[in-house]
């Protein structure tokens, strides 16, 4: 049985909805939580995509937003 890794908490709602504090808060959050090898994959991953939509899924399946 595959063990779940446990996302950090990342607060977004009701701060700056520029995408690119957004992902700055994400892989802060992850560094924080020691997670730097999801925060460059995170990051690589959100520079790429094409939407703004995109991002914030994104953001949803590496952090807990709050």
């Amino acid at each position: 049985m595959k063990q779940k890794t446990k996302k950090p908490k990342c607060v977004l709602t009701g701060e700056d909805g520029n995408v690119f504090n957004i992902i700055g808060r994400v892989a802060k959050a992850l560094n924080e939580a020691g997670m730097k090898d999801k925060a460059k994959e995170f990051t690589e991953k959100a520079f790429k995509s094409h939407a703004y939509h995109e991002v914030l899924d994104l953001c949803g399946e590496y952090v807990d937003i709050y």
